[in-house]
């Protein structure tokens, strides 16, 4: 017999702890690309521009172009150039493939001083701001947990699954 697998095997317990509830499991979610795990909620466009400028501007800048933080705008095409001598620039815009992926990262890590502290509704509404700046949904769009996976990317198949 294997003495590591005697000590350390599925039937071992340590005696330690509590078993986790689903409320000590409620901030600890990653919602799939088709929408499922996303929680209730909803934010407007310009919802999310207040949002952002209260939360997000002095660190992504006033036309999301970046500056302590990441860029969120722009960069289309870029990643596909075949000049050595031009970077890609990932963004939101033109590198994520799902919407869905957008808001999980900002509810997770944003804000960089306070991550976890926005409402879903904050972050819906922020997420449809930084949607609207890259010209991938309209201006008057509500996004929520029932349409927010049906956004197109512009970026959706630009990955190669791994050849594994």
């Amino acid at each position: 017999m294997n003495a590591w697998a005697d000590n350390h095997g599925p039937d071992k317990t340590y005696n330690f702890g509590e078993p986790a509830t689903a409320e000590d499991l409620k901030p600890f979610f990653s919602p799939l690309p088709d929408g499922r795990g996303l929680p209730k909620g909803s934010g407007t466009v310009m919802q999310g521009e207040k949002v952002y400028q209260q939360q997000c501007l002095a660190c992504h800048g006033v036309n999301l172009e970046g500056g302590i933080g990441d860029r969120l705008a722009g960069g289309r095409g870029t990643l596909v150039n075949n000049n050595p001598e031009k970077a890609p620039v990932k963004t939101v815009e033109s590198y994520w493939p799902y919407a869905t992926t957008l808001f999980d990262y900002v509810k997770r890590a944003m804000p960089f001083d306070r991550p976890g502290s926005m409402t879903d509704d904050e972050v819906y509404a922020v997420s449809a701001y930084i949607l609207w700046k890259g010209n991938i949904i309209e201006k008057d769009a509500t996004l929520n947990q029932d349409n927010l996976a049906k956004i197109e990317m512009p970026n959706r198949n630009g990955f190669k699954p791994a050849n594994r």
